[in-house]
């Protein structure tokens, strides 16, 4: 019985979120580390990741326009590593979490975020940041948003204009 790629398509999308989750967990590292490093020294990583990123997305882009039965299991991850590229999310969980089309993670995330800002662990900048960057990634896995959410949103659409330059692409389930 042949499984016409299937075991292939996994294999790729298994490598491929690793690639992924490894790229964001060093940018989180980075962010992590920013004070304790020298400027140049910073900003010569992050721009090494980026790069990574960029020949990420490009070989997303790839797979996606080229072969079919990867097109439902790579366009997330696509979206994702574009996200990253374009800088529309700060947070590499965000970015992990909508790559993997986790909206119910994103929620708790955003429960989580809520919470530090009352036990003052994150200053209000920092929460509006993360709270914008989950409901514009909500939104884009066309998840529905309460009416304080999307008021929310349209109160801080120019912190996350940003994520207009993102190209989202409609994948059809073949």
């Amino acid at each position: 019985m042949s499984s016409h790629g299937q075991g292939e398509t996994e294999k790729l999308k298994h490598n491929v979120e690793k690639q992924l989750d490894r790229l964001m967990e060093q940018l989180s590292d980075l962010e992590a580390c920013k004070e304790s490093m020298e400027a140049s020294d910073y900003e010569e990583i992050k721009e090494e990741t980026m790069d990574q990123l960029k020949e990420l997305n490009a070989s997303l882009l790839k797979l996606v326009n080229g072969d079919i039965s990867l097109v439902n299991s790579i366009g997330a991850l696509q979206l994702a590593t574009q996200a990253a590229i374009s800088q529309a999310f700060k947070t590499p969980e965000v970015i992990r979490l909508f790559g993997r089309r986790e909206p119910k993670q994103l929620r708790e995330r955003l429960e989580t975020v809520e919470e530090q800002l009352k036990f003052n662990k994150i200053s209000v900048e920092a929460r509006d940041r993360q709270k914008g960057e989950i409901l514009t990634a909500l939104r884009q896995l066309n998840e529905q948003l309460t009416r304080d959410e999307l008021q929310f949103l349209e109160q801080h659409s120019q912190q996350f204009a940003a994520f207009k330059n993102v190209e989202f692409l409609e994948l059809n389930e073949q």
